[in-house]
């Protein structure tokens, strides 16, 4: 089991970065994937949306990498047979506070390279989504649909085609060092690796302290959960509908999104997670709550977002609450429309600071790359983000 390269999880980014160093056909690369099969977590349990690169500061990491990985993933999705729609997406400001903000998005857009952005009136909203309300919005044509499940499967597929392998029900358990190599420790085999790359998602920051590297950041999971409309409201919703998001915050709020496989999902909610896989409101696990209630960074956070950390609670206990949050864009929506739907948790790294880590964050060690932070848009941006991994490994692996 020796390998040039091994890389710790198969989600989207694990995978890109697979797929874009397995065109050096002299590598011998395993993936490693704790579950039974690919995507489990962030990547199949996101809205599938084809973010356009708006909400993020320019020159960034995120704004580079989405803009980039955009139209790379369009691509790739064309080019593979992969269902995708170029669909666009509303942007509406319900108030006049959000008004200012709307307009700083539209510069920031522009600022970052999406071509198209348009201004719309009360009015023009209308044309785009007859049963949605706002004093203005932005109309984004380059945000699109798809299924990211799909895209790993193709991903996975070419991974192998090149001689590469995939290891599914294989968990990470540690590692050690000797002079050939590193030895990964698993739940089924050991492989001996020349290098290797984090991609774990969740539990990321574990995998590399486990490796001797101090991540400098603590993965906080954010549970997101969401309401589907029932079938006869799907005509409510044509593509997509978005909020203005609070700046102070890194989720985008409460939305609306047609699926590339049909339906619309409403949603989500951002709410504390008791575990890294806490995936509905009872799970708990006492081991990752103390990890994260005993966190000076975490700690410092929750004084700052008490408040809303509660309404959040709040909205997630309470199914009228929830509807409200969605009445803001599509007034004439009810309870009666909704059904329980899924729900997602996002890997959030924090800072001992208490601030949350808002943009891509890698850490490089001799033979080790660990992605400690890869939050949305990283499915969208998978591609582009595989690509610079790659580089990265070239250079600090002496691929070349």
């Amino acid at each position: 089991m020796k390998y040039d390269i091994v890389i710790i999880g198969g989600g989207i980014v694990g995978l890109a970065s697979a797929m874009a160093l397995s065109e050096n056909r002299k590598l011998k690369i395993a993936v490693i994937e704790a579950e039974t099969s690919l995507a489990k977590h962030q990547t199949g349990n996101n809205s599938g949306v084809i973010h356009s690169g708006l909400y993020y500061k320019p020159g960034s990491l995120k704004a580079q990498n989405c803009v980039e990985g955009r139209e790379k993933m369009y691509r790739f999705c064309e080019e593979n047979n992969i269902p995708v729609e170029r669909c666009g997406k509303l942007v509406s400001a319900v108030s006049k506070e959000e008004l200012s903000q709307l307009e700083m998005l539209r510069e920031r857009g522009e600022a970052n390279g999406i071509k198209g952005i348009k201004k719309l009136s009360d009015r023009e909203i209308n044309e785009y989504e007859p049963h949605a309300t706002g004093l203005a919005g932005l109309l984004i044509p380059d945000t699109g649909i798809v299924d990211y499940t799909d895209v790993c499967e193709v991903m996975a597929r070419i991974i192998r085609q090149r001689g590469n392998e995939i290891f599914l029900g294989t968990r990470f358990t540690g590692i050690k060092k000797f002079n050939d190599g590193i030895t990964l420790r698993t739940t089924k085999n050991d492989f001996l690796a020349k290098n290797i790359i984090n991609c774990s998602g969740l539990y990321s920051d574990r995998v590399a302290r486990a490796c001797g590297v101090n991540p400098d950041v603590k993965i906080v999971p954010f549970r997101g959960e969401y309401y589907e409309l029932k079938k006869e409201k799907h005509h409510l919703v044509k593509n997509l509908i978005y909020p203005v998001p609070d700046p102070a915050f890194p989720f985008l709020g409460v939305h609306f999104t047609r699926m590339i496989k049909g339906g619309v999902e409403a949603g989500p909610n951002a709410v504390l997670a008791f575990k890294r896989e806490g995936y509905s409101k009872t799970s708990f696990s006492l081991r990752d709550t103390i990890d994260t209630f005993t966190y000076p960074g975490f700690l410092k956070l929750a004084g700052k977002f008490i408040s809303m950390g509660l309404e959040e609670y709040y909205r997630s206990l309470f199914k009228k609450v929830f509807v409200k949050a969605m009445q803001k864009l599509i007034p004439e929506i009810n309870e009666n429309d909704i059904k329980s739907g899924g729900a997602g948790v996002r890997a959030q790294a924090l800072g001992k600071n208490g601030s949350l880590v808002d943009d891509f964050y890698i850490v490089e060690r001799p033979n080790m790359i660990h992605i400690l932070n890869a939050p949305s848009p990283a499915a969208t941006a998978a591609i582009s983000i595989g690509e610079k991994i790659s580089k990265m490994a070239a250079e600090n692996f002496n691929l070349n």
